[in-house]
């Protein structure tokens, strides 16, 4: 077994196809915009799309920057670990651990939903849903410990279906306009900034969720110094123009006055309603398994993200050293993509056994609350990044090292901060439920509880300790670091504390 992952396996195209899977379009599409327009009754969502997608590539100037001289598997660990310090680095991976497998295994729940009338209208099988998540359990898992390549293909194939339907039924859209006027109020900035922008503007952000795994693949990256900042800005431009032109393209053909009425009626159903009557039948059958595709490839691309955060620490032991093991043949973290496996397995049959409702209790609120968790830790990661450039300028200019980061930092401590406020909102339930606490709430455990452990190795474990961080190089003590191109000298290299 080695120690490291497979090197050279992906290029641009498909980390960006990773990376856009995980933002599952479709799924965006058909529920996260409807459930904005129902929710917060304001029609400027395409707009807050545009100010999201602006917000992050301004927090990826510093983010890929970074990247340049950090190669890691562990992203958010290992840039906080070098930014912040080893506990707080250790903090965030068990935020991201939490993160992560709540939008992965949250997934279980809506594919079910959304399979199962398909199967009992076209074979006369009616299953639980929890049996079509076992049988996508599988696969998942199956996948999750072949070469990272072969998920990369089918991926792409996935996604590139996915995109053709999000852009014909817009374009189908916007040939129908209401009243035979296309508008243009959806995209007047001005429709943004009324009561409930702060809920508007976090559902914006979920609709992103997935662009900063790019970084998780900077180990299996050709030349990952070039492909990991273009992969990043290529997928948040082409996720954003998506959404735009699918949000604006929704109110044009409802009319501006009547989408929030539509889309509190029908939910999830206004675009195939839509689709339906201005292409037909045949092309909202086509939509809907694609929206279960769409479902099932986010599901690969959040599996290959938890297990490569997990093999990270097992390979510089936070957790088990097992789990810092890849397979000789096809270079994949196999003990770490079974113990991710089992975690979504366990889920699924508690929430079968106690009938636990899988679209709203699995799907939406444990999604929700993991895309919350990565807002949370794409700030404190844009925290560690302008600390990392002011102790180490590594020959970046002033605008990726500083002025770029510290503005990213302000406005995202903004968007938290809304967050935090609308989580009734978010979720759906009244203002003073206690769930609008425990939910965030359960990052601050994380935390405390990364916190915790880290103290323990600085005692307990200090070569553990100083490894933290380490990457690839975590058995020889080696920094990750390679700010000049060549081996820093030790006193040259930024403490992580």
């Amino acid at each position: 077994m080695s120690r490291t992952l497979a090197s050279n396996r992906l290029g641009v195209p498909a980390v960006v196809f990773f990376v856009l899977s995980a933002a599952t379009p479709l799924t965006v599409v058909a529920g996260v915009v409807t459930t904005g327009f129902a929710v917060t009754g304001i029609i400027g969502l395409p707009i807050a799309f545009v100010a999201i997608a602006l917000l992050l590539a301004l927090f990826s100037v510093g983010y890929v920057a970074m990247s340049r001289h950090i190669t890691n598997a562990g992203a958010f660990y290992t840039y906080v670990t070098h930014g912040l310090g080893r506990p707080a680095g250790v903090a965030a991976a068990y935020m991201a651990l939490l993160a992560y497998n709540l939008l992965q295994v949250g997934l279980y729940g809506i594919i079910g939903i959304a399979a199962g009338p398909k199967l009992d209208e076209w074979f006369g099988i009616t299953v639980d849903w929890w049996v079509i998540a076992l049988v996508a359990w599988a696969i998942v898992g199956i996948l999750g410990v072949l070469r990272i390549d072969v998920n990369g293909t089918i991926l792409a194939v996935l996604l590139l279906a996915e995109m053709a339907i999000i852009l014909i039924y817009a374009l189908a859209s916007l040939g129908n306009p209401a009243g035979d006027d296309v508008s243009f109020e959806a995209l007047q900035v001005g429709n943004l900034f009324e009561s409930g922008v702060g809920a508007i503007l976090v559902l914006a952000v979920l609709g992103f969720v997935g662009f900063e795994a790019s970084v998780v693949y900077s180990e299996e990256s050709r030349n990952p110094k070039r492909t990991i900042a273009l992969a990043t800005y290529i997928s948040i431009a082409v996720v954003a123009g998506v959404y735009v032109l699918a949000s604006w393209a929704m109110t044009v053909a409802a009319g501006p006055d009547n989408i929030v009425g539509m889309a509190q009626e029908l939910q999830n159903g206004v675009i195939f309603v839509q689709a339906d009557e201005f292409l037909g039948g045949t092309w909202v059958d086509i939509g809907e398994i694609l929206f279960v595709t769409s479902v099932f490839a986010a599901m690969i691309s959040f599996h290959n993200t938890v297990a490569r955060y997990v093999f990270a620490l097992g390979r510089e032991r936070v957790l088990p050293s097992a789990l810092g093991r890849t397979s000789p043949s096809s270079g994949a973290p196999v003990a770490a993509s079974i113990v991710q496996s089992v975690i979504a397995l366990v889920v699924i049959l508690i929430y079968a056994f106690f009938d636990l409702d899988p679209l709203v209790q699995l799907f939406f609120n444990l999604g929700t609350t993991g895309g919350f968790g990565v807002l949370a830790l794409v700030t404190l990661t844009s925290v560690a990044v302008i600390v990392f450039f002011a102790r180490h300028p590594s020959g970046e200019n002033v605008w990726r090292r500083a002025i770029g980061p510290v503005l990213a930092m302000i406005l995202l401590v903004i968007v938290v901060i809304l967050a935090i406020s609308n989580y009734d909102i978010l979720i759906g339930v009244a203002s003073d439920a206690p769930e609008r606490w425990i939910l965030p709430g359960l990052f601050v455990i994380a935390a405390l509880a990364g916190l915790l452990w880290a103290q323990f190795l600085k005692s307990a474990r200090p070569d553990v300790y100083e490894a933290i961080g380490q990457g690839a190089n975590a058995a020889t003590g080696i920094s990750v670091l390679d700010l000049s191109g060549q081996e820093e000298d030790e006193q040259d290299q930024p403490s992580l504390r």
